[in-house]
């Protein structure tokens, strides 16, 4: 039995309207530190560097995320009643939960993990002392079970496909959410018809033959959103710059060579998996302020980079190759 809310919670959302929460865990969760952690990363990496209003979080994305497997599991006829309320419940988590994970600037910091943020995520929901207390006190379990559904490996096969899959919640909110925040139309896509055709056969959610268009209207806002927004030159040159600056690090420590820097850059450099305290630390505000130190390191990689970016990082810099030499042997 979940406790819930002494009154429903909602919170105003300019793609869904409304985000309601009835769960007295899903409101716990969504106040915990790591929840708001992801106010300070943003969802789309470098595209504020081409769309000015993308600033957009993954703190947004996540409760976006969140409502869409709401819906799916309480608007659905067909899931409504495949599904226990324990089932409904640890899908919606998972998907509020499903980003805790990323690190500074979303995928381009991935590149430099050594491990990707879907195992930050697991690692924090089922190792955060807050996170793992909040659900486990909830129902013993409930943690892996949670992240069970995030790695594909829940004992319901339909849970994971609420979430990743093809045709999944966390798609339909960032091609809405992300469309409406770059001001493009790319990603517009008829989410209402498509929660309206879903229906479950067996152990797979499938659609109605005559909601087909509805997908392909989706499927298609997806390869248009990827190549005028995702894919934007700017925006993947900002994030190549991003890898290139965590990269020269890497090369630096590889050297025996590391500047002085914030403590939450050594573990990049060194290319370890870090301790949870130190990847709380690690976000866009931080690479921030990292980034405004180092624009006075005496390595001339820094040095040669132009002035008037309060980064360091501008877009105008013609360094374009991704290692290079420190004068110093290390490369």
């Amino acid at each position: 039995m979940f406790v819930k809310t002494d009154e429903t919670k909602v919170l105003r959302d300019p793609i869904h309207g409304y985000i309601y929460v009835q769960y007295e865990v899903i409101w716990r969760c969504i106040n915990s530190r790591w929840m708001q952690r992801l106010r300070r990363i943003r969802q789309l990496g470098g595209a504020f560097m081409v769309y000015h209003a993308a600033d957009h979080t993954r703190f947004q994305h996540s409760l976006g995320c969140y409502e869409v497997v709401r819906r799916m599991v309480t608007e659905v006829p067909d899931l409504e009643k495949a599904l226990s309320e324990k089932e409904k419940v640890t899908v919606m988590l998972a998907a509020l939960l499903h980003d805790v994970g990323h690190g500074p600037y979303s995928h381009t910091f991935e590149s430099v993990s050594p491990i990707s943020h879907e195992e930050y995520t697991c690692r924090i929901i089922e190792q955060d002392p807050e996170l793992r207390g909040i659900l486990d006190s909830t129902e013993p379990g409930l943690a892996r079970d949670v992240a069970d559904v995030i790695r594909h490996k829940s004992e319901n096969p339909i849970l994971p496909q609420l979430l990743s899959s093809q045709l999944d919640a966390d798609r339909m909110d960032y091609l809405l959410r992300d469309a409406y925040f770059t001001g493009t139309k790319y990603g517009e896509f008829d989410m209402e018809r498509i929660l309206r055709v879903m229906h479950v056969r067996g152990d797979r959610v499938v659609v109605k033959e005559s909601g087909v268009y509805a997908v392909e209207n989706y499927i298609m806002a997806r390869y248009h959103m990827y190549w005028q927004v995702y894919y934007h030159p700017v925006a993947r040159s900002y994030e190549t710059l991003v890898r290139i600056f965590f990269l020269r690090l890497q090369d630096l420590a590889a050297a025996g060579q590391l500047v002085e820097t914030i403590p939450e850059f050594q573990p990049v450099a060194r290319q370890q998996v870090m301790d949870l305290d130190t990847y709380f630390r690690l976000d866009e505000y931080a690479c921030m302020y990292g980034f405004a130190n180092l624009r006075h390191c005496p390595d001339p990689f820094w040095l040669t980079w132009p002035e008037g970016s309060a980064t360091g990082i501008s877009l105008t810099t013609k360094r374009t190759h991704l290692r290079m030499s420190n004068g110093s042997g290390a490369s």
